[in-house]
């Protein structure tokens, strides 16, 4: 359950004293059609009430995607260099306003303000960087088989798109998609994470000041169920792009094959650092915490496992777990907070089962942390002790599902390939890490770690906006966000062919002759 659901719908009287806001729908901010409004809770302080977001239903999203088809076909003749500067316009905006979109954020969200710094710097870094592509969006020429006959390729954009985004980037996910679907001459549709609309509407306020024209994006909140599940089967809709859990996904994955949708999923991981005999330990502990713990291990590509070798393995463990004990929990607001609260309730109770699975199913030894923090402001929030269970066999749960959470794993290992293999032998294939000072077990590994994302002697998180991010296996289809790979989700090649030799020409049937 999500922290909207756990919310209920104001009354008169605290309709006067919290802020409340609206879907943005054909360049226009309006009322749901129900009249209904959810609260949006701060997960530091559940008595501080973010503000009021709309309760949508399908006719709010026939409403926004009807908005996005009237302004399709004008924004895709625009040409894509003049799109390309209003998303510059867009980039400064964001740049200018990032201090106050920052804080409002860890105020929904809960992570700490020098992380939702770096939310929006993302979103600003992946705007300036897609805006780029307006001048050049290439394609390509190519000789043709037939005398007097020119050959090429151009991209054209795919349509109206849903995009569907989560809560733990509030910012910068939506900014992955919305901006190559933009620069592409797309219109969209935007779901945004139930537990972070203001984060949502701050992008798609700074977009409507930018120039963006009406209609060509259009914002509605509310319940996955009820705003999703209608996006998703929408007529009109061509391209889905979801990031979220892996089972939503699959059942996305499954109605957009049913309407032969275009669908882009951005799902799970559990992802490891792997950390070798030979590896720098202070510097593999500190990658480790930040991995494990950067945004209260709520992250897609958060270090949920730390596979060490057997020969460091009482070192590193204690310098980890000495160093975890001293990580302070709290406001995300305070600058010296270094873990805040986790989302919701729902996802706070989650992750105690999982830290009980461990200890009882499991049996793993519980080396520091495990407990909901309750005492003083804790209790005001969704607090938990960063986690640190040892003596973690691969196939145990702890090991191999993810729990999305201040919560990580150390698992020993004797040789580089085994460490390799218990890396591969999850069904996520996200990111992965080795720490070393040998060239040839870092290239090795690069090789042989079966993800979409690696690093070397650095955590297995922080992915730079020009370089393709995406996974392998559960961790999505296929696709790739990010970088100059993102534009083959939001375009369609067409190929061209030019005769001008003022006949019939027949590739592949007619003869030339040399």
């Amino acid at each position: 359950m999500a922290k909207a659901k756990e919310a209920k719908k104001l009354n008169k009287k605290s309709e006067t004293r919290v802020q409340t806001f609206y879907n943005y729908i054909g360049g226009e901010w309006v009322k749901s059609a129900s009249g209904e409004y959810f609260e949006n809770i701060n997960p530091a302080d559940t008595k501080d009430v973010v503000g009021r977001f709309p309760l949508s239903s399908e006719e709010d999203v026939n409403r926004a995607v009807e908005a996005a088809k009237s302004a399709a076909t004008r924004w895709r003749r625009t040409p894509a260099p003049k799109r390309a500067e209003i998303l510059f316009r867009l980039a400064r905006i964001l740049e200018r306003d990032k201090d106050k979109f920052s804080r409002e954020m860890t105020r929904e969200m809960g992570k700490v303000l020098k992380e939702t710094g770096g939310d929006v710097q993302e979103a600003i870094d992946c705007t300036y960087f897609t805006a780029g592509e307006g001048r050049r969006l290439h394609g390509f020429t190519t000789p043709a088989e037939m005398p007097n006959k020119f050959a090429m390729c151009v991209r054209q954009p795919v349509g109206i798109c849903g995009l569907i985004t989560p809560f733990n980037f509030p910012m910068a996910i939506p900014s992955w998609k919305l901006i190559p679907a933009l620069v592409c001459g797309n219109t969209v549709v935007i779901k945004s994470g139930e537990d972070v609309p203001l984060s949502t509407i701050n992008l798609i306020k700074s977009c409507s000041e930018a120039g963006i024209p009406a209609g060509v994006v259009n914002l509605v909140n509310g319940h996955g169920a009820d705003v999703g599940a209608p996006l998703v089967n929408h007529k009109d809709i061509r391209l889905i792009s979801f990031t979220g859990s892996t089972d939503t996904g699959r059942i996305i994955a499954e109605q957009c094959a049913n309407q032969n949708k275009i669908v882009s999923l951005e799902m799970g991981g559990k992802n490891a650092i792997i950390v070798m005999d030979d590896a720098d330990i202070d510097n593999a502990v500190e990658g480790s915490l930040w991995g494990a713990f950067g945004t209260s291990g709520q992250r897609c590509t958060a270090s949920s496992r730390l596979v060490v070798h057997k020969k460091v393995y009482k070192k590193f463990t204690e310098k980890l777990v000495e160093r975890v004990k001293r990580l302070k929990v709290g406001n995300g607001l305070d600058e010296k907070t270094e873990v805040g609260p986790v989302i919701n309730q729902a996802a706070m109770e989650k992750i105690l089962g999982y830290i009980e699975i461990g200890q009882k199913e499991d049996k793993a030894t519980l080396a520091c942390g495990g407990n909901r923090l309750t005492k003083g402001d804790y209790a005001k929030g969704y607090f938990i002790e960063p986690t640190v269970f040892t003596d973690v066999a691969p196939d145990m749960r702890v090991g191999q599902e993810e729990i999305f959470g201040p919560v990580t794993s150390v698992i020993p290992f004797s040789t580089l390939d085994e460490a390799i293999d218990i890396v591969n032998n999850v069904k996520y294939g996200l990111s992965s890490a080795i720490y070393t000072q040998d060239v040839n077990q870092s290239f090795y590994a690069m090789q042989e770690l079966y993800t979409g994302i690696c690093y070397v002697n650095s955590a297995t998180i922080g992915a730079e906006v020009h370089l393709p991010f995406g996974g392998t296996k559960g961790t999505g289809n296929g696709h790739r966000e990010a970088g100059t790979q993102v534009l083959d989700i939001f375009t369609e090649w067409k190929s061209l062919y030019i005769d001008y030799s003022g006949k019939l020409q027949k590739a592949q049937i007619d003869e030339f002759e040399i």
